[in-house]
């Protein structure tokens, strides 16, 4: 099988970092359990200055490398590949952040897996004959089988491969998303991730 995973807030915390970040950054309190929107600007009630400056410190090698693994998540990519699935690592994080994001997967382990870049949401100058950034045209030209991810934003890619399974990482700004149709689970954590596939392999 073809299995995509999304990165931030599916194999990392990386909200549980924000959170911290503008606590310190701005004096802004706000939990991770409040994060209500995948919109982090919109969250955290940030001016675009402050977004701006939030997001480059937040995607500053040293502070990608740091961000902690969820649980289980590495353990579980491993696993499939051992069993012969293919699994793309495939983020929408800038092309600038590859090397460390490349770098972040090795140090857990998945020096196996694939890591791709994808435009997803037209706010990077990538770079062009690349080996791993995608624009939206090379993305759907890719077949998947199951899709792992938590951001309500990135459910329309989805649109492209009808019979798609898509196991939505449980998170705080999605509890209140609709999810599109049959296709699509919520799980709580990788063992259930782990548990579907496995049924269903």
């Amino acid at each position: 099988m073809k299995i995509y995973v999304d990165f931030d807030d599916c194999l990392c915390e990386t909200a549980r970092h924000f959170s911290g970040l503008v606590a310190e950054l701005f004096g802004k309190n706000v939990p991770y359990e409040d994060i209500r929107y995948f919109n982090l600007q919109k969250s955290f009630s940030l001016t675009d200055e402050q977004y701006e400056h939030m997001m480059i410190e937040a995607h500053k090698p040293e502070v990608l490398l740091s961000y902690e693994e969820t649980p289980g998540s590495s353990a579980v990519l491993n696993e499939w590949i051992d069993m012969g699935h293919e699994v793309s690592v495939i983020t929408g994080r800038p092309n600038s952040s590859y090397a460390p994001s490349r770098a972040w997967l090795d140090r857990h382990g998945l020096e196996r897996v694939k890591l791709y870049c994808l435009n997803k949401y037209g706010r990077d100058g990538f770079i062009q004959k690349s080996d791993f950034n995608l624009e939206l045209e090379d993305f759907y030209k890719m077949h998947f089988d199951y899709a792992i991810e938590d951001s309500p934003s990135a459910f329309r890619f989805f649109e492209h491969w009808p019979e798609l399974k898509v196991l939505v990482c449980d998170r705080p700004w999605n509890h209140d998303c609709e999810l599109p149709g049959k296709t699509y689970l919520r799980c709580t954590d990788w063992e259930m991730i782990r548990n579907v596939v496995k049924s269903e392999t």
